[in-house]
């Protein structure tokens, strides 16, 4: 069974103007690209015959709009999402959107959606006016590995420091991808992952393309070397060495890359191929069939890992909802 674990879909009614034809970017208040609207957000017939065409048997949702949005929004969403799994049964599988510091009205979303929704996840950004290793998040993802819910890091729609990336569309080409290497290291040397052993996160984009990294920032983790040994921001250590976390707490991706199935491979030198589930960035960054299609065959073309990336490891986020997805296909 292939399953899509990024997928977007977007309600037509949170569109903020008809779209038309084309494809419209919108730019944040700093005139940064922030996002692409187009109607294959919201067009699931095509989203279910490019599955169709690709092999894919069905595919997790998450939604922009909602990705740490305020809970009214975010409410509409879960909504449209239960409902895309009722239309549609067995291709879609919703997950949870609120904001992980939204207090109690959006852990009683996040209760909802896990609870009467049934979602197996909860999608949250990279970074959002704070870090993923701030202590005020403990609560979020104490609910989250109590509940059984992965949690997906999507990275930022808009960056908290994004003035070197104003030009070239800087901010989504890269400064999204170096937000999410942050993360990886933040929830790692942040104890995070030790605090919440039973915690299950996937990262979008490979990590970001961590792999290629993966040498200095081991390096790093050397604090005598490095002379920041006792320092509290910058000797932080976590219980075990980094590959640890790497190899078998983390879930990557791999999606971001634009269906370029050499980032795939060039990642994989140093992530596991048993730590890797298949995902496109559908209708985003891959929006043609045939180039979906592309992407799965290239995939299965590295063998047992590519097996092991399109459908050996989707129990790793969906151990429940996998099972319940086969039945309602069959």
């Amino acid at each position: 069974m292939i399953v899509d674990f990024q997928h977007h879909y977007t309600p037509r009614e949170l569109f903020r103007e008809d779209p038309g034809t084309g494809n419209r970017t919108f730019f944040d208040d700093r005139g940064v690209p922030s996002y692409s609207f187009h109607s294959l957000l919201y067009d699931l017939d095509e989203h279910v015959a490019m599955m169709d065409e690709s092999g894919i048997d069905a595919s997790v949702l998450s939604c922009a709009e909602g990705m740490c949005g305020p809970v009214d929004k975010c409410r509409i969403i879960n909504d449209r999402l239960r409902d895309a799994e009722k239309n549609y049964p067995g291709r879609f599988i919703g997950t949870a959107h609120a904001h992980p510091l939204g207090g109690p009205e959006a852990f009683r979303e996040i209760a909802r959606c896990a609870e009467e929704l049934g979602f197996p996840g909860v999608v949250i950004t990279s970074e959002f006016g704070t870090t993923l290793d701030d202590p005020a998040l403990d609560p979020f993802w104490s609910e989250c590995q109590r509940r059984g819910l992965f949690v997906f890091v999507h990275p930022a729609l808009r960056l908290d420091h994004a003035d070197a990336y104003d030009m070239d569309d800087l901010a989504r080409s890269v400064g999204r991808e170096f937000s999410l290497v942050q993360a990886v290291i933040r929830l790692i040397n942040g104890g995070v992952l030790d605090r919440f052993p039973d915690l299950t996160v996937q990262i979008a984009h490979l990590g970001g393309g961590i792999a290629s990294v993966l040498g200095r920032i081991r390096s790093y983790q050397d604090k005598d070397f490095w002379g920041t040994k006792g320092n509290a921001r910058h000797g932080r250590l976590p219980e075990h060495d980094f590959d640890h976390y790497v190899g078998n707490r983390l879930v990557f991706d791999t999606a971001g890359f634009c269906g370029d199935i050499r980032s795939v491979k060039s990642s994989l030198v140093e992530l596991a191929p048993s730590r890797v589930v298949f995902a496109t960035d559908y209708p985003q960054e891959i929006r043609a069939r045939a180039k979906v299609r592309e992407f799965v065959e290239a995939v299965r073309d590295l063998g047992a890992a590519g097996e092991a990336i399109l459908e050996g490891n989707t129990g790793l986020l969906l151990p429940r909802a996998g099972g319940r997805q086969k039945a309602a296909a069959g």
